[in-house]
């Protein structure tokens, strides 16, 4: 029997600070997994989906978008996997009674834990304006209120179509035609938050904005440089790679502000060893970086590179640089050896916060490595000058070749699965002319051409009144956007907000003047429509595409699929009464494709180079890899058709006096803005989440002892203070002058205009606070 959900808000309970660990998963990880499971599954549905996730012909992982080996353990989850199952799989229910018995102004007091504790959403439901409750609608009703009042605005810019990581390929290739359909290309998702900056210095550097390595890249590097990524918490099975990689011989650096477990020591608990034999120490080296100071480091790397290869008498003079690759496949160099000339060593270690010569001594394993990798994350990603970051790694790795060869690429990390196929289908509000015109040719219309709004430009139009409509496929818009109480304000200004959602979240509850719930399958859950049971597609970090096919009978009669939604939609807005389109809307029969998704990969297959053969291509166990020019023949798309050296001057944040630099971070109870419990095992937290972490030498400093109870107040140009109430300090290995605490609970900390440059993503890994001592 599955249990209760939580009756009272997490922090309600007593918060204690335990033991930071220094290894991760082990027994600890299977038993916290089984009881999750167990608690919101019962043990039957426990094993009908765990032994399913990402095998060849179950389902994908609604979790993380890290691949699969080609060759499978029975048990192909992590701990984090099993909890996300766990939640979408939960026979825990909230059916329209639940909202009788809750306000919405009652349900706003409950924490993010609690809420989406209480189970699977079952019925549309529909706030009126000047309501506080939730009342259950028709389909047809609910998706008419949607349609007339996206008909209703003067302009189609108007409305705001956001989308999460968890959509499938053919839900995400249908919305995006649905939206240019309107004449809009308002498609913010949550790649602008998270990977956008590594999206925009590979487009730049490479000519395509996607990592460039396989799994078996991984397992043959000779080095792997691990930056502003915690992959014990957020991508565990990533653990079993660097564990093959590690018994193959290579050499790994952590770089992080703080230490992580998963980094330290690995106990595999596939293994025999993992379990009790010891498990296997995974970093040569750990890097604690200052937050924001990683382009120093890297400048610093290249900077020793450079001289190692102009230095006479050296073993490696004038061979340090791969010149032959450099001469055939890039342009920029001069530039880029000019930056490393001007910068200086004083610079880089005031910047970066490390000592030259643990700078150098991660130089001497570049020099002896005929392989490097470099991974990266959110905390790479989510500063200002991140874009001239990403745009100094790529420049260290084509120093060396390492693009586009055995053991050796750039690996940007993604989040959610299927952020990226969402990319890949047209999820971005500036698609190349390419795609628009194949859309075009496809569906016999034309599509709108000028840029829409990002995450961040949606929130602005939203407060300033150009907007009118939000739909959401996905995701937690509230709790995932920065600048808290801005964002939920211009939600309020909204005619409609819609969110397409399987579980109940606060995006359900800061509304416009009237709402929809419409609840969605998820992927555990058989999808059977009018040509039978149905499967979807999705894309994981490394460019592989494979099938997914749930099997659990749907938690309600009253579901529909994304596709099933996305199309009657459609209908409403582009079909005539007799059946055909709308003049200037795309020609499609969308009831077919509502039918049969493979009608839909056949569509995406003539508009998205790569697809071709879609269809036959995922019959193949495991699926197939989409190309990459700079992985598969060192092609490279650029204006100029080669990789692009970049020279970046130096950046990085300067705190005041007094302040501290916070980056926000997840829990190991949580994933993205979804909490599965109230600890955070690694960390040594238990029973809280309003925590943050500080060097007891800033404590010092600021005669602040551990165990304080603050307010973090962000500080920002506008000169408005952001507040953030009721911390406990603890104190903690975080280089001297940064500070960690989770999001979404932080959030409102982060400035809506504090963005990075060229990408927009929000600065959520550099916010400048200080410490209140509550009274």
């Amino acid at each position: 029997m599955a249990g209760k959900a939580p009756q009272k808000n997490i922090d309600e309970q007593q918060l204690s600070v335990g033991s930071v660990q220094k290894k991760a998963v082990g027994i600890p990880g299977i038993l916290h997994s089984m009881e999750v499971s167990l608690k919101q599954m019962g043990p039957v549905r426990t094993a009908q989906t765990l032994l399913r996730i990402n095998q060849k012909d179950g389902f994908d992982c609604p979790g993380c978008a890290w691949p699969e080996a080609d060759k499978r353990h029975t048990a192909e989850f992590c701990e984090n996997g099993a909890k996300a199952v766990a939640e979408e799989a939960t026979k825990r229910r909230v059916p329209p009674s639940f909202f009788a018995e809750h306000s919405v102004s009652e349900l706003r007091e409950w924490d993010d834990f609690r809420l989406g504790q209480q189970g699977r959403l079952t019925d549309p439901m529909f706030l009126a304006e000047g309501s506080d409750h939730y009342v259950p609608v028709s389909w047809e009703r609910a998706l008419g209120i949607l349609a007339d009042e996206l008909k209703a605005l003067k302009d189609p810019n108007e409305a705001i179509f956001y989308t999460s990581g968890r959509t499938s390929n053919e839900a995400a290739f249908l919305y995006q035609l649905l939206v240019r359909g309107l004449g809009t290309n308002n498609l913010p998702d949550c790649s602008n938050m998270c990977h956008e900056s590594s999206g925009s210095a590979l487009t730049e550097t490479i000519g395509i904005g996607k990592g460039s390595v396989s799994l078996e890249d991984i397992y043959q590097s000779e080095l792997i440089l691990i930056a502003g990524q915690n992959p014990g918490t957020n991508h565990p099975r990533m653990l079993t790679a660097l564990e093959k990689a590690k018994k193959n011989g290579a050499t790994i650096v952590a770089i992080n502000p703080l230490p992580e477990a998963g980094l330290m020591r690995f106990d595999n608990p596939q293994t025999m060893r993992g379990l009790v034999g010891g498990g296997t120490p995974l970093a040569d080296d750990f890097l604690q970086i200052k937050l924001g100071g990683d382009q120093a480091l890297f400048q610093g790397l290249g900077k020793f590179l450079l001289e190692e290869h102009r230095r006479p008498g050296s073993r490696y003079a004038g061979r340090v640089f791969d010149t032959t690759f450099i001469d055939a496949h890039t342009t920029g160099l001069s530039g880029y050896l000019a930056q490393l000339e001007a910068v200086t060593w004083e610079e880089i270690v005031r910047a970066s916060g490390l000592t030259e010569e643990q700078i150098r001594t991660t130089g001497a394993r570049l020099l002896a490595s005929k392989a490097t990798v470099v991974c990266w994350a959110m905390g790479l990603t989510q500063h200002k000058h991140s874009v001239s970051t990403l745009r100094d790694v790529v420049n260290l790795l084509l120093l060396q070749g390492n693009i586009g060869k055995p053991g050796a690429g750039v690996c940007p990390v993604r989040g959610h699965s299927n952020v990226q196929g969402d990319r890949t289908m047209g999820i971005f509000e500036r698609m190349s002319p390419a795609f628009h015109d194949a859309l075009d040719a496809k569906f016999a219309f034309t599509s709108p051409r000028p840029h829409g709004y990002d995450t961040v430009a949606a929130i602005r139009a939203m407060r300033d009144g150009k907007a009118g409509v939000f739909l959401g496929m996905g995701g937690n818009f509230v709790r995932a956007t920065p600048d808290s109480e801005v964002t939920e304000a211009a939600l309020n200004n909204l005619s409609l907000t819609a969110q397409i959602s399987t579980k109940l979240n606060k995006s359900h509850l800061v509304t416009g003047h009237q709402a929809l719930i419409l609840p969605t399958l998820g992927r555990t859950e058989r999808d059977t429509q009018a040509g039978g049971d149905q499967r979807v597609t999705v894309e994981d970090s490394m460019s592989a595409v494979h099938a997914s096919r749930g099997r659990l009978a749907p938690a309600s009669d009253n579901l529909l699929s994304e596709v099933a939604i996305v199309c009657q939609l459609a209908k409403l807005l582009f079909e005539t009464p007799d059946g055909g389109s709308l003049p200037g809307a795309p020609v499609a029969d969308w009831d077919a494709m509502a039918g049969d998704y493979s009608l839909i990969r056949g569509h995406i297959a003539a508009v998205i180079p790569g697809f071709e053969d879609f269809e036959s291509k995922i019959e193949q166990p495991g699926g197939f890899v989409l190309p990459h020019g700079p992985r598969d023949s060192r092609t490279f798309t650029t204006a100029s058709g080669l990789a692009h050296f970049t020279g970046n001057e130096l950046e990085y944040p300067e705190v005041p006096e007094g302040r501290l630099l916070l980056q926000t971070l997840r829990s190991h109870d949580q994933y993205n803005t979804t909490i599965y419990g109230k600890d955070d095992r690694y960390r040594g937290i238990k029973n809280g989440r309003r925590v943050v972490f500080v060097n007891q030498k800033d404590l010092d400093s600021f005669g602040i002892a551990d165990g304080t109870m603050v307010d973090l107040v962000s500080e920002w140009k506008d000169g408005r203070d952001r507040r953030a109430p009721n911390f406990r300090v603890v104190a903690y290995s975080t280089p001297v002058g940064c500070a960690a605490a989770y999001y979404p609970e932080t959030n409102v900390l982060v400035p809506l205009d504090s963005t990075a440059d060229f990408s927009g993503t929000p600065t959520s890994k550099s916010v400048v606070i200080r410490l209140e001592p509550v009274s």
